[in-house]
């Protein structure tokens, strides 16, 4: 007994050598695999933009160190002035993509229905869920199929009331700033941000928050905040990571936000669920319905209504698309007019010809601003919402010119780029409503304009987002008279959406009007 005891003992430490040298082996060939894998798939990448010049890339960095904070578009300028149709972006030394800043090059991309790169949308997916956002497949196409009712012209009708409404609260309040400092310049931004969430939610699922007198509220607390940390963790390569994130001080607070922004949705869905169980003749006679109305009364081929986890998620997109990107339309509207006296004298002439002696605006009034449509499209233009749109090619892609791209590639479609190119657009710096003239309709190329995306997967709700910009720049310009804050230029930049990197700063002047209709 003794001497086997010995024996085992003395095996022990051999045993734990082997199994160390093992496991540093398995260590040691996977690294080696993952840096082969690595340089492989950066030869491919090289061999791929061969055919597409681009800007210089640092041999460790390779663009990242030239995308400086606030400077981002700047930089996407400066590269489409030189690059005109698209340029090859490296995010390190592995890994790369091909940036399209041409209307040309993005039809051939937009029009083939490749899936959304996962970058950007985990960020939002714990919050927003499985909606059309981040959807692919067959599963997309039902849901939108599903929601497309939810943004007919009859549905939309009744929201202009809502809209108008939360427009006016804004605009009391910025009669209320004027009327005690008749000089003070407004960061706009933030009450347009109130405004849109309060229309949106109402639209949505018929919920009065008050938010922009009262910002106690928990559940709009959790939108601003799940907002601020979505921005944050897609600024972060480090917190690209689920591991590392939902570790980090700032995933645990995206988790606490979360559960708050959806134990409200689901309460809100349930409630709505037990009132069309009970009444469903009721909440079809409802005077209109709202969109989670139309999301509950919503039947695939079978029959079967939605589960609770996909309405959830389509309410929760609305307004995580709805509110931010509308947001950003609306300021950078105020302040492209704001720039443009001469435009925005058009703008209210126009609409007071149209509304008359009316202090309020209806669907059929929508149709009839020319002008102002006109101006909307150019502020789009010059500050499209989102920036930036990814693609993962499942198939190779053959441009108009013969260049090819490979399958699996990431190609980034440049909104902000086609937007302005000096290729298809003259003087792009420059706010000129013409350009969007019927006169000249038949000189633009049908992907030089596309703030709402295009193709098969455009925007559903491009419609709702410009009906709100027409009623929130009547309701203004009859009222105010919007003038720029010259010590304080706004400087636009990447976030979730292209907002203001310090707010947008005007100077309101209260309009009058007397009884013959003249100022």
């Amino acid at each position: 007994m003794i001497e086997m005891r010995t024996q085992a003992d003395t095996s022990l430490p051999g045993s734990i050598s082997w199994l160390l040298h093992l496991t540093v082996g398995f260590i040691l060939t996977c690294v080696v695999l993952v840096i082969v894998y690595l340089f492989q798939r950066r030869q491919k990448l090289l061999n791929t933009f061969e055919a597409f010049p681009g800007p210089p890339a640092h041999w460790l960095y390779g663009h990242l160190h030239k995308w400086k904070p606030g400077k981002e578009l700047e930089s996407m300028s400066k590269w489409t002035e030189t690059f005109p149709r698209c340029f090859p972006i490296w995010i390190g030394r592995f890994m790369g993509g091909l940036v399209i800043n041409h209307p040309e090059y993005a039809r051939a991309v937009l029009s083939r229905g490749d899936p959304k790169h996962s970058f950007t949308y985990n960020s939002f997916l714990p919050f927003i869920g499985e909606g059309l956002i981040i959807l692919d497949g067959p599963k997309w196409q039902q849901h939108r199929k599903l929601l497309t009712p939810g943004f007919h012209y009859d549905v939309l009708k009744p929201y202009v009331t809502i809209m108008a409404d939360s427009v006016r609260v804004m605009l009391d309040k910025w009669e209320k700033m004027v009327s005690e400092d008749p000089k003070a310049s407004l960061n706009i931004y933030k009450d347009v941000s109130l405004m849109t969430l309060d229309s949106n939610m109402k639209c949505a699922f018929s919920f009065h928050s008050n938010c922009q007198m009262d910002r106690d509220n928990a559940y709009v607390k959790a939108i601003y905040e799940l907002t601020y940390l979505i921005d944050k963790r897609i600024k972060s390569p480090l917190y690209q990571s689920n591991l590392i994130y939902w570790l980090s001080s700032q995933g645990r607070r995206f988790r606490k936000a979360c559960n708050v922004a959806h134990c409200h949705t689901d309460r809100v869905i349930r409630e709505r669920q037990k009132s069309l169980k009970d009444n469903k003749e009721g909440i079809l006679k409802k005077k209109h319905l709202d969109f989670l109305d139309i999301l509950l009364l919503a039947k695939d081929e079978k029959g079967c209504p939605l589960p609770h986890e996909d309405i959830r998620a389509e309410v929760d997109t609305f307004l995580a698309a709805g509110h931010d990107t509308v947001t950003s339309a609306i300021s950078w509207l105020f302040y492209c007019l704001a720039q443009s006296p001469e435009h925005q004298q058009k703008c209210r002439e126009e609409i007071k010809e149209l509304l008359g002696d009316r202090d309020t605006i209806t669907w059929d009034d929508l149709k009839k601003m020319t002008y102002a449509t006109m101006c909307i499209k150019e502020a789009l233009r010059m500050y499209p919402s989102i920036s930036l749109m990814l693609r993962l090619l499942k198939s190779p892609l053959t441009f108009d010119d013969g260049r090819t791209l490979p399958k699996d590639l990431l190609v980034g479609i440049s909104i902000y780029g086609i937007h302005r190119n000096p290729e298809i657009w003259s003087n792009p710096e420059v706010f000129d409503p013409m350009r969007f003239s019927p006169e000249n309709s038949h000189l633009r190329h049908p992907y030089a304009f596309m703030p709402f995306s295009a193709g098969p997967r455009n925007c559903i709700g491009q419609q709702f987002a410009m009906t709100e910009m027409k009623v929130a720049l009547a309701l203004t310009l009859l009222r105010f008279e919007l003038e720029p804050d010259p010590e304080n230029p706004p400087t636009p930049v990447i976030h979730v959406v292209i907002g203001p990197q310090n707010g947008i700063y005007l100077k309101l002047k209260r309009h009058f009007i007397d009884k013959s209709g003249v100022c």
